[in-house]
């Protein structure tokens, strides 16, 4: 029986190719809908940039809904002072609680200048993509969405969260008996054995809220991990990128054009990997085939202060608790996950 799929994206340059991996994935999951958080962008333009990436690929009957556009417990306000530790564990003790989060501002939610960098201003490096003939669906719209999908659907329904986790924490504070529903959560996020990448500590997508992260990891909910422990072991290079430019569609130029921008940052920034990293399509890979990675169960909490905040690390008060609630992928089978990235998005950039 095919699953039923949700991505929870900021959609950048790997969220992009994400979404192609998961069309191309029709056999195994039926993407039902696309929730729109924010990271590498904001979610206005999250929501406009996965509109066009469907439109794009031919898939205008697919949803997009926008999700929570901002952190629950900042460190820093747009234009204002930065927050106290005090104020962010009064924000998350508040949230928590179903009460209002820390984002006492109306000035709205940006990216920082180096996710502005990673992805380009227009988050899909640059490439020019048409606007879709459609609009994204009411805004705030992609907590209810979720829950509603994962009481529909209970077990054949993954989620694959790849920006902040805002969202997500929301759906398991909003609707607590999800926790036990068995739908299947696979974040992109964290590292437990490599730095991070915005920090020496801190993943980028678990940087975005960590207070968010920190209560899908104690909530009592199953997750799956991919983070940069496997995803830096995948890379996609300018050579193989390049053969979607024999293909002459519009969909084979935009991926070229996107993906470029994308290894240049990289072999500017960070040439070990050689190439782009495929951080987001390898979540959605591990969410359809786990056997994909191998992965080692553990309780995480996430550091919410001091030079370590957004670092993803084992909880000391759970380390005896013999109930897992999270699976860390540690290893990859890199060839046969490249191999399969390669057969499915090309075939929906051929279309």
């Amino acid at each position: 029986m095919r699953k039923k799929l949700i991505l929870d994206l900021n959609t950048g340059i790997d969220d992009a190719l994400a979404i192609a991996y998961a069309l191309g994935s029709a056999g195994d999951a039926d993407l039902i809908g696309i929730t729109a958080t924010y990271g590498n962008v904001a979610v206005p333009l999250a929501a406009r940039n996965a509109l066009a990436v469907l439109h794009a690929f031919g898939r205008d009957d697919i949803p997009v809904y926008p999700g929570i556009d901002h952190p629950i417990a900042p460190a820093k306000l747009p234009l204002m002072r930065g927050t106290t530790p005090d104020e962010r564990a009064e924000a998350y003790r508040r949230w928590q609680e179903g009460g209002e989060d820390g984002w006492q501002t109306d000035t709205p939610w940006s990216p920082s200048p180096g996710s502005v960098a990673v992805h380009h201003p227009n988050g899909i490096g640059g490439a020019v993509l048409p606007d879709s003939p459609r609009q994204p669906e009411a805004p705030g719209s992609a907590v209810d969405f979720i829950i509603a999908a994962a009481r529909e659907c209970g077990p054949d329904l993954t989620i694959v969260p790849t920006g902040a986790m805002t969202t997500m924490a929301t759906v398991f504070r909003n609707a607590p008996d999800l926790k036990d529903s068995g739908i299947n959560v696979t974040l992109m996020g964290g590292s437990l054995t490599l730095p991070g990448n915005v920090s020496p500590a801190a993943e980028a997508n678990i940087s975005q809220d960590p207070e968010a992260a920190d209560y899908l990891f104690k909530c009592g909910a199953r997750t799956t991990m991919i983070g940069l422990d496997v995803t830096h072991q995948t890379a996609l290079t300018r050579e193989k990128a390049h053969e979607w430019a024999a293909l002459g569609t519009p969909a084979g130029d935009f991926l070229v054009t996107m993906t470029d921008y994308y290894i240049d940052f990289y072999v500017k920034n960070q040439p070990e990997i050689h190439g782009c990293g495929l951080h987001d399509p390898l979540a959605v890979a591990a969410a359809l085939d786990p056997s994909l990675v191998t992965t080692f169960g553990f309780n995480l909490q996430v550091d919410l202060e001091g030079p370590f905040r957004g670092r993803t690390i084992g909880d000391r008060s759970r380390v005896q608790d013999p109930d897992k609630h999270t699976q860390v992928a540690l290893g990859v089978n890199v060839p046969a996950f490249l191999d399969r990235f390669m057969q499915r998005v090309t075939a929906v950039v051929r279309g």
